[in-house]
């Protein structure tokens, strides 16, 4: 490629039928207001200068004045009136004949005219291209800011809205502790009856001292629960078995337990007669535990106090047998107790 400048072209107008010089199109007129093109303006490489293209803009708005004077609905099309207007205004006999040459001679200028006005647009819409990617950065920085501002507005949204939510949980809390204390009574078991009648009967048949306490366990089905003094134990079993209204003829279960202060036995007593339920708890001091046997009361008791006497070392004065049943005879201590230890750790 050369670097060397190309000679500049000059657009000559196009002489009419009277000899007189008449620009053809308005960009022609624009070169005559401001003078000639640049190389690169004509070969639409740059846009045009200020002053060629303020005289080309009020050269088509002039164009556009009259929308009756366009060949088409595009303002850059040759106006027909213009051509017709140079050839009526010849003053020549054969006016048809002169105006039919006029016009065939400036059609190639008029289409030369028209090629300019489209290179000047297109300089134009290049201009504006080339401007654009400028604002693009710009447009994308803008983007990216707000993106980051809308990500930190969300993140703080989601801070505050965490804030509320403990905040909300915190004053449920205070609220339900609040609520606790004027709550309404709690309505009776419907074994409460049952335990009640039940207790009667124990003390009226056995001695006011007989029940230590009396409750319903909510979580055993709402089972009456009563805690006999160990003293009292072996005459309120035979009351638990023998009273008409009790009637406690099976001894379902007997378990004891380590409760570190004291040992305790349970015993889970049904009455086959009328299908009630109960249970009947005997407390007894851990360095020398000591209950009732009840085994001739209930046959079940046999093999369940051996046991209890086996792994607790709670003893049941009355039991017919009261033998180790699961651990040797010479074993030392009593497994299930909490201050259980084995003599020999590997075994």
């Amino acid at each position: 490629m050369s670097d060397e400048k190309k000679p500049e072209e000059k657009v000559v107008p196009s002489p009419t039928a009277d000899g007189k010089i008449v620009n053809e199109s308005p960009l022609e007129e624009a070169i005559a207001e401001v003078g000639e093109l640049t190389p690169e303006a004509r070969a639409s490489k740059t846009p045009l200068s200020a002053d060629v293209q303020a005289a080309v803009d009020r050269a088509a708005e002039k164009q556009a004045a009259d929308p009756a004077a366009q060949t088409t609905s595009e303002p850059s099309d040759a106006p027909a009136a213009e051509l017709a207007e140079r050839a009526a205004g010849s003053g020549d006999a054969g006016a048809a004949k002169g105006s039919d040459a006029a016009v065939s001679a400036n059609a190639p200028a008029a289409s030369d005219a028209a090629a300019e006005r489209a290179a000047a647009r297109a300089a134009r819409q290049a201009a504006r291209a080339a401007a654009e990617p400028t604002g693009e950065p710009t447009s994308a920085a803008a983007a990216s800011s707000a993106s980051a501002d809308a990500g930190d507005e969300e993140k703080a949204a989601k801070a505050q809205a965490a804030a509320e939510a403990r905040a909300a949980r915190a004053s449920a809390r205070g609220a339900k502790t609040e609520s606790a204390e004027p709550e309404a009574p709690k309505e009776p078991s419907p074994n409460q009856p049952l335990l009640d009648r039940l207790v009667a009967i124990l003390k009226a048949d056995v001695g006011e001292d007989a029940v230590v306490d009396a409750f319903i366990n909510e979580r055993d089905a709402h089972r009456p629960y009563v805690v006999i003094h160990s003293s009292r134990w072996l005459q309120a079993a035979l009351t638990l078995r023998d009273h008409e209204e009790l009637r406690c003829n099976y001894l379902r279960n007997l378990s004891g337990v380590d409760q570190e202060t004291h040992l305790e036995v349970a015993y889970h007593l049904l009455s086959l007669t009328h299908k009630n339920e109960y249970c009947v708890k005997v407390k007894t001091d851990r360095e020398q535990p000591s209950i009732p046997s009840v085994a001739p009361v209930w046959a079940t008791a046999d093999w369940n106090e051996r046991e209890v006497y086996d792994l607790l070392g709670i003893d049941f004065p009355g039991h017919p047998n009261l033998v180790r049943i699961m651990m040797p005879d010479d074993w030392v201590g009593h497994p299930l107790r909490k201050d259980y230890e084995p003599l020999d750790p590997e075994v």
